[in-house]
């Protein structure tokens, strides 16, 4: 064998090892994007994967997704590793200006630059998409980048995520999904006036902003909105869209469907330890809606046993795999109600996913029942059985029964 043909071969052994190992990366990174739910933003209804042209609404003006794909004009053709890494950890865009929060740097910040180099690698391997972006529609003075400086000054701590060596592997492992790539707090926190989710107590609850759901509370301790649920039942959960403590909805329904049902499941138990650890809460404040409460409760019980019973049972304990249980449950007695008026209002929409693909769904009430009924029968819900959460009032029904995020 002459020096040419070795040299040849070698040549030829190291090109495939590179392909092999980029599409090793590729793949992983296909992973990790789905982690995050990035087509859930970056994908339009039927666009093609990660081309942009979804608007994400927020409080301050719409916002559209960018192109992900790697078009040289209006995707990321041009970008390095290095400038998806400075997106991702610093919030700063390829032309050097400050992103907007609504692309939820401030959890991708802890991603790990061999992850986030995966992910550009997928991104890199897509089909390009020629998509401009929109303009925003950002109100004055939230349009103004030049006020990002201050928002990351008092609202951003760049860094990745550091191995908490008092913990072991697998609660390092959630930590380092729940808070950094699956950004759960974005949605599970409350937020300020400018936007900037409260971090203490973490994961403690919050209205999503626009969509107006409510995001419950993750601790599974002492009045957390998992209290009383396993890790097998967040695993559940994440995996198939129902456990048998409750039932994927609203946001969380689409969430379950786009990424975390493809979650492997040593990564779903680690979350379902990182969860597991977070800290009791104090009782939640209880304010009553209705002045007439209890005459709402006692319409409510009547309306129940017509119209809920048959399904959920006459005790709230649900009727297996198919109708989640009410009572004890925390999306029936988080502390707004908005939950539970939305899903009695317009129907409870389950994910279908691989392990259930047909899911029960409720059928709305909006038709059936007017604001004083729906007020009554979601007062006794979420004061019976072992539930003793506040009253809501008809006024509260009106606000969410035409309420923009359905």
């Amino acid at each position: 064998m002459n020096l040419s043909f070795r040299l040849f071969a070698w040549f030829a052994l190291s090109l495939a090892a590179m392909a092999a190992s980029a599409a090793s990366d590729a793949e992983r990174g296909k992973y990790l994007a789905t982690l995050g739910d990035c087509a859930a933003c970056h994908t339009s209804r039927n666009g093609a994967p990660f081309s942009g042209g979804r608007v994400v609404p927020t409080p301050f003006g719409a916002i559209p997704a960018p192109n992900l794909t790697p078009d040289r004009e209006t995707g990321l053709g041009s970008w390095t590793a290095d400038d998806f890494y400075r997106a991702m950890h610093s919030g700063i865009g390829h032309d050097g200006k400050s992103l907007y929060p609504a692309f939820p740097f401030t959890s991708y910040a802890k991603t790990t630059r061999a992850d986030t180099d995966a992910i550009f690698a997928y991104l890199r391997s897509l089909p390009a998409v020629k998509r401009a972006d929109t303009p925003n529609t950002l109100r004055w003075p939230y349009r103004m980048r030049s006020l990002m400086g201050a928002w990351r000054a008092l609202y951003f701590d760049e860094g990745e995520y550091v191995q908490r060596e008092r913990h072991g592997k697998a609660w390092n492992r959630g930590a380092y999904l729940v808070e950094g790539l699956g950004h759960c707090n974005e949605c599970h926190a409350r937020r300020n006036s400018f936007g900037a989710m409260v971090q203490e107590p973490f994961l403690a609850g919050g209205i999503v902003p626009v969509q107006n759901w409510y995001a419950p509370d993750l601790s599974m301790g002492a009045n957390g909105g998992l209290a009383g649920w396993s890790e097998a039942d967040v695993v559940a959960l994440l995996k198939t869209g129902r456990s048998h403590k409750g039932t994927a909805l609203g946001p969380m329904a689409e969430v379950v469907m786009r990424s975390t049902q493809h979650l492997d499941d040593v990564d779903l138990a680690a979350m379902a330890t990182y969860l597991k650890s977070l800290p009791d809460r104090d009782p939640p404040r209880q304010r009553e809606s209705a002045v007439n409460a209890r005459e709402l409760a006692l319409k409510g019980e009547k309306i129940y046993a017509q119209q809920c019973a048959g399904c959920h049972a006459a005790d709230g304990r649900g009727k297996g795999d198919a109708y989640p249980p009410l009572d004890g449950n925390g999306s029936v007695t988080d502390p707004t109600g908005i939950n539970t008026i939305r899903i009695v209002l317009s129907g409870g929409f389950a994910p279908v996913t691989k392990d259930n693909p047909r899911p029960y769904s409720m059928p709305p009430f909006t038709q059936k029942l007017n604001d004083e009924d729906a007020a009554a029968v979601v007062t006794y819900i979420r004061q019976a059985w072992s539930n003793k959460a506040a009253s809501v009032s008809p006024a509260d029904v009106r606000a969410y029964r035409s309420t923009p995020g359905s």
